[in-house]
C-alpha cells in the first residue's frame, strides 16, 4: 500500500507487509535529497527530546526543511490561539504535519483540518505509532525477526501510551508469549487487553525474566495520572539492575526503554550487553527518514 500523502495517527493503519517495508527502507542508503524542496511543521504541544529531535534530524538528512515550535510560549497560542487556527496556519506553510499532543484525538483532529499529511507524534495516552515502529525494528533488526519471541513487556501499561502502541503493534506478529508486568493499578485497560490476539498473561518479573528475549520497560508517567495521589501509591514499585539481570536473564535478552527513563533502569545495566535502549533511539532516525520518505507527497 502507497502512504503517500496519507495520515499516519495509529499504528494500525499499517500492516505487517506496511511495516517491514518501511524495516528495509529504513535500513537501505537514503540519496539524501529526498525531501529537497519540501517543509515539514513540527507541532509540538508537549515536551519532546527524541521524537522531535529524531524527526529534526530525518528531514535533514532527506535534504528537507522544518518548522514549527515545541512550546506553545512564543506562538500566538499563548495568545489564545485555537488548535484548530494553529493547525491550519501551518497546513498553508508545510508539506506534512507532525503532531505532538497531552490530549488524545489531538492529531486526528489535525488530519481532519489539514490537507497535507499529518503524523501523530504522541497524543493523549493511547497512540504513539512512530515509536512502535521503532520499537519493532530493533527487535527486528537485533533478533532478526520478530515471531515467536517471549516478551515481558513492564512498567506503566495503563497510561503510558508507547508501551500500548507497542502491544498493538505485536498483534500484527506470532510472539511465543507476552508477559504484562505492571503494579494492579497501572495494569492496561479491558479495551485494550480485548484486542490482544497473542498467548497473554499477568505476572512478576522474577518469575519470568529466565524466559524472556525482549524485556520492554517503560517509566511511570506522572504527568498521565489524574490523581496525583494514584502516582505516589505506585512510584518506584519496580528497578532492574545489573544484578538481578546476571541472576536471572538470558545472556542475548535485549532491554528496551522508549526514554526518558527515571530511576526503574540503574545505570549499571547501561554497561551490559543486555541495553539496547540506546541504539534503539538512535534507530528512531532511519525509522522517521523511511516513513517521511514514504508520506511527504
Amino acid at each position: 500500500m502507497s502512504f503517500r500523502g496519507k495520515d499516519v495517527l495509529s499504528i494500525l493503519d499499517f500492516t505487517r507487509n506496511d511495516l517491514e517495508r518501511l524495516f528495509r527502507i529504513a535500513s537501505s542508503k537514503f540519496e539524501g535529497d529526498e525531501l529537497k524542496g519540501k517543509v515539514v511543521a513540527l507541532a509540538f504541544f508537549e515536551p519532546s527530546t527524541r521524537t522531535r529531535l529524531s524527526f529534526e534530524t530525518a528531514t535533514l538528512r532527506l535534504g528537507g526543511g522544518y518548522i514549527g515550535f515545541d512550546a506553545v510560549q512564543g506562538t500566538s497560542i499563548a495568545k489564545g490561539e485555537t488548535f484548530s487556527d494553529t493547525v491550519r496556519m501551518l497546513d498553508a506553510y508545510a508539506d506534512a504535519i507532525i503532531v505532538r499532543h497531552s490530549l488524545e484525538g489531538a492529531a486526528k483532529l489535525a488530519a481532519e483540518l489539514a490537507e497535507a499529511p499529518v503524523i501523530n507524534a504522541g497524543d493523549g495516552s493511547k497512540r504513539h505509532p512512530t515509536q512502535a515502529m521503532i520499537d519493532l525494528y530493533t527487535v527486528w533488526r537485533e533478533k532478526k525477526g520478530i515471531d515467536n519471541l517471549v516478551y515481558g513487556v513492564l512498567g506503566d501499561l495503563r497510561y503510558g501510551r508507547a508501551s500500548g502502541s507497542f502491544l498493538r503493534a505485536l498483534n500484527l506478529y506470532s510472539p511465543k508469549k507476552v508477559y504484562l508486568i505492571a503494579p494492579e493499578s497501572l495494569r492496561p485497560k479491558e479495551e485494550l487487553l480485548d484486542t490482544l490476539k497473542m498467548p497473554w498473561e499477568f505476572s512478576n518479573l522474577e518469575e519470568v525474566l529466565p524466559e524472556l528475549d525482549v524485556l520492554y520497560v517503560t517509566r511511570i508517567q506522572k504527568e498521565r495520572f489524574p490523581d496525583p495521589a494514584e502516582y505516589e501509591r505506585v512510584r518506584g514499585s519496580y528497578r532492574i539492575d545489573a544484578a538481578l539481570l546476571l541472576k536471572n536473564a538470558k545472556e542475548d535478552m535485549i532491554i528496551l526503554h522508549p526514554l526518558p527513563r527515571v530511576d526503574e533502569i540503574a545505570l549499571d545495566v547501561d554497561s551490559t550487553p543486555h541495553a539496547l535502549y540506546f541504539k534503539q533511539a538512535a534507530y528512531g532516525v532511519p525509522i522517521r527518514m523511511a516513513l517521511l520518505r514514504e508520506v511527504v507527497p
